[in-house]
């Protein structure tokens, strides 16, 4: 069952390579999406795809990769897409 969330990771996560790293997640677990920082210093984005790895790249994005401090990461539900085109950082 195919799934998409969007997330909004808080704390140190910008100027961490956080997107880069979401994106190379996201590529492992074969998913689609974006990501990008805000001007507030939070990163968001959205992931879309079979149920259990949207649920691993959440796990992900809770720890976010060396050197960042995930504080909180807020992941509501969205409608499915069906997107295609890989996962992409947005400017």
């Amino acid at each position: 069952m195919k799934r998409r969330v969007r997330f909004v990771a808080r704390g140190r996560v910008q100027g961490v390579r956080f997107r880069y790293m979401a994106q190379e997640e996201a590529g492992r677990l074969q998913l689609t999406g974006w990501v990008r920082n805000r001007p507030d210093g939070h990163v968001e984005g959205e992931v879309e795809g079979e149920a259990a790895r949207v649920d691993a790249f959440c796990a992900w994005c809770k720890r976010g990769p060396s050197g960042s401090t995930v504080e909180s990461i807020a992941i509501e539900e969205v409608a499915v897409e069906h997107a295609a085109g890989g996962f992409q950082i947005l400017r």
